[in-house]
């Protein structure tokens, strides 16, 4: 089982920074892509950014150089700093890991999200 938390979300204005964390644990080999997602109310959940194991970062269009996603291998964490919030930007920042058992099987886990709110 891959347990993954999430942190750093709250309430800020329009212009604000916000940094979001996400660490997973549990008995697994390694972990290959890690991302985060996001989702508002009554909107299909989104990919806001992903970073693979050689660090190669790929982000949604609506981020437009806001955003900054960046790992810590040893640690098992996934960051995502957030400038320049805007109002659209309030969702639930849902982090997803991928990676392999002990035993080679792949899995994919997600935690329960963050609450990020912008207000204007």
């Amino acid at each position: 089982q891959v347990n993954v938390v999430e942190s750093g979300g709250g309430s800020v204005q329009a212009g604000e920074s916000l940094r979001l964390s996400c660490v997973a644990s549990g008995n697994f080999a390694g972990l290959t892509d890690m991302g985060w997602r996001r989702q508002a109310p009554g909107k299909q959940r989104e990919l806001v950014a992903r970073i693979s194991s050689g660090s190669k970062t790929d982000y949604a269009d609506f981020v437009e150089g806001r955003f900054n996603i960046t790992r810590d291998n040893a640690k098992n964490m996934v960051f995502l700093q957030m400038k320049n919030l805007k109002p659209e930007d309030t969702a639930v920042y849902i982090c997803s890991v991928e990676g392999l058992y002990r035993g080679g099987h792949s899995f994919v886990s997600e935690g329960p999200g963050t609450q990020v709110t912008v207000s204007s």
